[in-house]
């Protein structure tokens, strides 16, 4: 049976991880919140003491980390996981980092013999929780059939984006275009209500026009117009403002690398960076909605 350690169980690592357990594998599991550990441990994960103790014998390494920062200094380095990996193990760096760090650790990787896919996520804690997750993957597609099983566990979409880096660089797009899309409708929201239209029923209209998206359909940022959304419970839970942030700043850096022209998603940016000034970073990313709210 394939062992597989698990490093990173935040809001999306552990429901990710709880999957896998589901789904029969055997699972050694850390992260320096050890409260985390000891709540994967009663699904029946092994705990580890360490990220070099959960590599131990494990065959597969899933790591779900914040930034591109924790990433390096997770693998790269004589301290580093890649050290301690015997060549053809396998690695599925689910983290949503820079393009360009992820490159870096696939290089690393290569020189060892490792395999690496990275492979950001979208669809939020619920789609972790239900096992529903996209995967936009890059690195070898024969990596991506060894380790389809275990991306099918936690996900119901898995797309090869391209070689490496391509995950990252498809991640950073959608999480652009979700921003803009939640922006648009928050505005396009209030001024309706400002208007004396009554929210749940502009918001049905737009969703079954042309102004209708994502966000309308399953994520609407006026509070009490969809019962399970953020937005009508205080806007916690979800996707967390500071979290748009950081990719938003990532899709800028591949824009620059680029040559690319992304105003849209510049304007975006500057608009999470405000939230993040006015405190409300680890709010959903919906709590946009206030900046246009008298």
């Amino acid at each position: 049976m394939i062992t597989i350690a698990f490093i990173g169980l935040g809001h999306m690592g552990l429901p990710m991880a709880r999957n896998l357990l589901k789904a029969g594998f055997n699972l050694r599991a850390f992260d320096l919140l050890q409260a985390a550990v000891e709540d994967l441990a009663k699904d029946g994960a092994q705990a580890a003491s360490s990220a070099l103790d959960a590599v131990q014998g494990a065959d597969v390494v899933v790591s779900m980390l914040p930034a591109s920062r924790h990433v390096e200094g997770l693998y790269l380095g004589d301290n580093g996981l890649l050290a301690a990996l015997k060549p053809g193990s396998l690695v599925l760096e689910c983290s949503t980092i820079a393009p360009e760090a992820a490159r870096k650790v696939h290089q690393a990787a290569a020189a060892r013999g490792i395999e690496l896919l990275d492979a950001p996520v979208s669809g939020g804690t619920a789609g972790a929780a239900a096992g529903t997750l996209t995967f936009m993957i890059g690195g070898a597609a024969t990596t991506l059939e060894k380790a389809r099983a275990i991306f099918e566990a936690m996900g119901k979409n898995i797309f090869h984006a391209g070689p490496d880096g391509a995950g990252q660089v498809a991640k950073v797009c959608n999480n652009q275009v979700l921003a803009v899309q939640m922006i648009a409708t928050a505005e396009a929201m209030a001024m309706g209500v400002a208007n004396g239209l009554e929210p749940a029923v502009l918001a049905e209209i737009m969703r079954q026009s042309s102004g209708g998206n994502w966000t309308l359909e399953k994520y609407n940022p006026w509070p009490g117009v969809m019962e399970n959304a953020p937005a009508s419970k205080g806007y916690s839970g979800g996707f967390m403002a500071e979290l748009m942030a950081k990719d938003l700043g990532l899709a800028q850096e591949a824009a620059q690398a680029s040559g690319s022209s992304t105003p849209m998603g510049a304007l975006a940016l500057q608009l999470y960076r405000l939230l993040l000034k006015q405190g409300k970073g680890k709010q959903d990313f919906s709590v946009v909605q206030q900046l246009f709210i008298d």
